[in-house]
């Protein structure tokens, strides 16, 4: 008897899509891998770097080159170093660490740059006495000036990378040292980057192979990222990769009906897969009025609906357990008080604490987090990294117990204190600095506080009512709102989801954020994009289309917003049959 292994459609595709990769690198053709959600793109990038390694490897090494691979996190960064066995012809780096790499023996061009980089770096420049013959050094990231060195801000680095392929020279040493570029997740790319690399490598069919690995429609983060990078046919070849290895047949069909320009195939096309979408139109109470928050529920009615659709859920089989089933919060109106951090957000505003754009809370999540996190597992190596220190400041015995004990005090105040004492022991300890920018922050406010109220201007009063309250929170509500951006709790918003994968999701749309009404953007789906409204909608779609991808096997919707009949229609048009017009249990 033959055993024939059967291939399913998924991996038909995926086999189509790695051949025209590794015809286009056999003709040394420039490239864009189109890979939708749950298509395998990584696999498809790995399989491109280890052909790479099998037929270019020791030439590379022989003549010092390598294959450059740049990533956007760090985690993506290790991966892609495990799965090629950290083999020395591959370069897998952050772009940040690509590009210090790559621009760093360009000294003196660097120093003559830096008065262009922000409109700060003048008068750094200036209380510095000049620029002379400092060393341009990057490291952690905090811009700085002295007579001896010059430190460099992360987006600096990307500026002076950008500035530099304009350079003919630079060009060629770039190309020498990396013959073979490939970027993953090429949508996160700064734009002013990419188009650097349309214009001085793509479009005149020089420089190194360039190979982009990613999705534009799961472009979600930031403004100045690309999403979608495009040339001529015949200077970037686009590779679609019509595959779908996460999703049961249903929810693959959604996603295609979504976008019929990139069909995916199924993994198992006899899978069956559930989705339900629930609205709340049928409430007839008072509905929030208001900027970003005009036709929600009331925070309280949107708690009971959220729990009533759980319930209904449990009632269908659903299993609400951390590591089986998520729910995505595309909506502020339950979100703090569901999380307890409340206050904080009352502080800040939902897109300054959840986006991080506060100086105060980027710095408490990314830096104080992760150290005091490290200090308590006893992981000093680990607590040292995330303070972005050099670890021979603290080799010494003596040094190790100072450390010690004011690290103590720190987390000490991280459980009990509040922000203004976690903040106030920084600036007395300096175990970890203050970032330049909060120590500004907070002489502007000892100025402010030290001004009678009736002199300060509007704008100086809100700065004294904003990070006073800020500092009056506690602590615990940053540990709090970190676990929940870093995505260690059962609810997670839309900073927790590319790239995650679960079983059953259920996704809870309202309004509260600036920048997302997805009653909006389901009638402009329907009716066409206004026009300059374009990235606009396509903001809202590439969350709706990423999160909608996230299960494996069940998907529910709940709509707190109130919908349109047009925006019934296209969600009918995209889902079928599956609406439920929801009304809370008497």
């Amino acid at each position: 008897m033959i055993n024939e292994t059967v291939i399913s459609p998924a991996e038909q595709a995926s086999a189509r899509c790695l051949q025209q990769v590794f015809e286009a690198m056999a003709a040394n053709k420039n490239f864009l891998v189109e890979a939708g959600a749950g298509a395998g793109k990584t696999y498809t990038l790995i399989k491109a770097l280890r052909k790479q390694i099998d037929e270019n490897a020791k030439k590379f090494l022989r003549m010092q080159r390598r294959i450059a691979c740049i990533t956007y996190t760090n985690i993506a960064k290790d991966e892609i170093r495990s799965r090629t066995d950290n083999h020395p012809a591959v370069f897998a780096e952050t772009i940040h660490a690509f590009a210090w790499d790559a621009i760093r023996d360009f000294q003196k061009i660097l120093r003559s740059q830096i008065h262009t980089l922000s409109d700060r770096w003048p008068e750094r420049i200036a209380e510095a006495g000049g620029v002379t013959n400092q060393e341009v050094i990057y490291n952690l990231g905090y811009p700085k000036i002295t007579d001896q060195e010059i430190f460099l801000h992360h987006d600096d680095v990307i500026k002076l990378l950008i500035y530099l392929l304009d350079d003919l020279k630079f060009q060629q040493i770039l190309t020498s040292r990396y013959p073979v570029i490939f970027i993953d997740e090429y949508q996160d790319t700064n734009t002013d980057l990419a188009n650097a690399l349309l214009r001085n490598f793509i479009v005149p069919e020089k420089g190194p192979l360039i190979g982009f690995f990613g999705d534009h429609w799961q472009k979600i983060y930031g403004s100045r990222s690309i999403g979608l990078i495009q040339a001529d046919a015949d200077k970037l070849v686009v590779i679609g990769k019509e595959a779908n290895f996460r999703s049961d047949r249903i929810i693959v069909d959604v996603l295609n009906n979504m976008r019929p320009e990139l069909p995916q195939q199924y993994k198992d096309p006899g899978s069956v897969g559930e989705i339900i979408v629930y609205h709340s139109n049928e409430w007839t109470g008072q509905r929030r009025t208001g900027g970003h928050w005009a036709g929600d529920l009331p925070a309280d009615v949107a708690h009971e609906y959220l729990n009533a659709v759980i319930n209904d859920l449990k009632a269908k089989g659903w299993v609400f357990e951390k590591n089986t089933t998520k729910v995505l919060m595309l909506t502020n109106a339950v979100l703090a008080e569901e999380q307890g951090y409340s206050n904080l957000i009352a502080a800040l505003g939902p897109d300054d604490l959840l986006e991080k754009q506060d100086d105060y809370i980027s710095f408490l999540i990314d830096t104080i987090e992760p150290g005091i996190a490290a200090f308590i597992e006893g992981k000093y190596g680990k607590m040292i990294d995330a303070f972005g220190l050099q670890s021979p400041a603290i080799s010494a015995h003596s040094k190790k117990i100072e450390w010690h004990e004011k690290i103590g005090r720190l987390e000490g105040l991280c459980r009990e204190g509040t922000i203004g004492d976690v903040i106030d022991l920084l600036k007395e300890t300096r175990k970890p600095p203050l970032p330049r920018r909060i120590e500004e922050k907070e002489i502007k406010l000892a100025d402010l506080l030290a001004k009678p109220p009736e002199d300060r201007d509007e704008a100086e009063t809100n700065f004294v009512e904003k990070y006073t309250s800020l500092r009056a929170v506690l602590y615990a509500e940053v540990s709090r709102a970190a676990d929940f951006i870093n995505d260690l709790t059962p609810f997670s918003t839309k900073h927790g989801v590319k790239g995650a994968q679960f079983d059953n999701v259920l996704v809870v749309l309202g309004r509260g954020w600036n920048h997302y009404n997805w009653k909006q953007m389901l009638e402009w789906a329907h009716a066409g994009i206004p026009a300059g409204k374009q990235d606009s909608f396509e903001r809202n779609r590439n969350l709706f289309y990423v999160t909608c991808s996230r299960p494996k096997h069940r998907l529910a919707l709940l709509f707190t917003q109130d919908l349109s009949n047009v925006a019934i229609e296209q969600l009918t048009a995209w889902f079928g049959n599956v609406l439920i017009p929801f009304n809370l249990p008497e």
